[in-house]
């Protein structure tokens, strides 16, 4: 079997594959691919084993890494929860992984990195599990009662209420003010549990190049922002991907309403489920807070060759001195350290 490699952003097939496997997620579309290289520079890459000019048939996408700090290396995908291999019944993954590794064996790339959120693959004894999540997904096909009455009743449905009864006012669009006020949001959230923010391009790059896939959801008291979420759809789904908020108005339930807002919605426009994204294993309090709305969770882990050390976006934003200071930056010092550190984490 011969790979052949492809540019994802130009050649109209990704598309046509993206659109029909069933494994195929919002995090493979051309939308997130071209964010990622608007906002970080990097460079999308596809393998394949069919032919130029033929029907795609499968196909694993990466994005390339070069940084002078972190090296050079192949990510599927960056900033992403999951990206599965596009296969057919795991039809050339041996072949694709082989190539792979030729390719960092000749010293192109430090290391390749796989986020399946299925583990159908059988990737060998060479590969190698480096990261464990929880992946959390809510079923949208019983009624909207059910769902209802499945969410946690103190935490989730007297909150609900509780906001309702104060009349907090709802928005869904991508406007300019609605993204600014998210970023805001963003900052103030990401300083309370002191990490650096992603850039304010990133966010705009989303919604730019996803649209009108990609939206911010808000709710306001008197005006002012209380909490904020930003979702994408790929098909049946939608992904939760950001959520920030104001802690002087957690009191509100603003983030409950929120997600039943999502949930209603959802429901009405034929989604068949909500991606609620990835947790660590240890983070006790965000598995809780996910449980309390009903998900199921799967175990997913991301798989490496060679094995190397990794830092993530978190642990490099909680390392130390970084970590104190970060409680007392001002907003602009903290974007533009997020912004230059960002693009070597992937």
């Amino acid at each position: 079997m011969t790979i052949e490699t492809l540019d994802p952003l130009l050649d109209p097939r990704w598309d046509e594959l993206v659109s029909s496997h069933p494994h195929a997620s919002v995090f493979h579309t051309t939308g997130w691919l071209k964010a990622l290289a608007k906002t970080y520079g990097y460079r999308p890459v596809a393998l394949t084993s069919t032919g130029a000019g033929e029907h795609i048939a499968d196909g694993v996408v990466f994005c390339e890494v070069r940084s002078r700090f972190t090296g050079a290396r192949l990510i599927s995908l960056p900033f992403s929860d999951h990206a599965q291999p596009l296969l057919n019944d795991g039809y050339g993954f041996t072949e694709m992984k082989q190539w792979m590794e030729a390719a960092c064996s000749r010293g192109q790339w430090k290391y390749f990195e796989l986020r399946p959120n299925i583990s159908d693959l059988d990737p060998g004894s060479d590969l190698v599990a480096t990261e464990s999540f929880w992946l959390h997904t809510l079923d949208l096909a019983p009624s909207i009662d059910k769902i209802f009455s499945n969410l946690h009743k103190s935490c989730m449905q007297r909150r609900i209420r509780h906001a309702e009864h104060e009349r907090l006012t709802y928005e869904r669009s991508c406007t300019d003010r609605l993204i600014d006020d998210f970023y805001n949001l963003t900052l103030i959230t990401r300083k309370r549990h002191r990490l650096l923010p992603q850039p304010r391009e990133w966010f705009r790059s989303i919604l730019t190049e996803m649209n009108p896939t990609a939206e911010i959801r808000m709710v306001r008291k008197d005006g002012d922002p209380v909490a904020a979420i930003l979702t994408l759809r790929h098909r049946g789904t939608v992904v939760y991907k950001y959520g920030s908020s104001d802690e002087r108005f957690h009191r509100l339930g603003g983030m409950p309403y929120l997600f039943w807002r999502l949930i209603e919605e959802s429901k009405l426009e034929g989604v068949e489920q909500i991606d609620f994204g990835r947790t660590e294993l240890e983070n006790a309090g965000l598995i809780e807070f996910k449980d309390r709305i009903g998900t199921t969770m799967t175990k997913m882990s991301y798989l490496r060759y060679p094995q190397s050390e990794r830092t993530s976006g978190a642990q490099l934003s909680r390392l130390g001195l970084q970590r104190k200071l970060l409680s007392f930056l001002p907003d602009i010092v903290s974007s533009n350290m997020g912004r230059l550190v960002y693009r070597h984490i992937a």
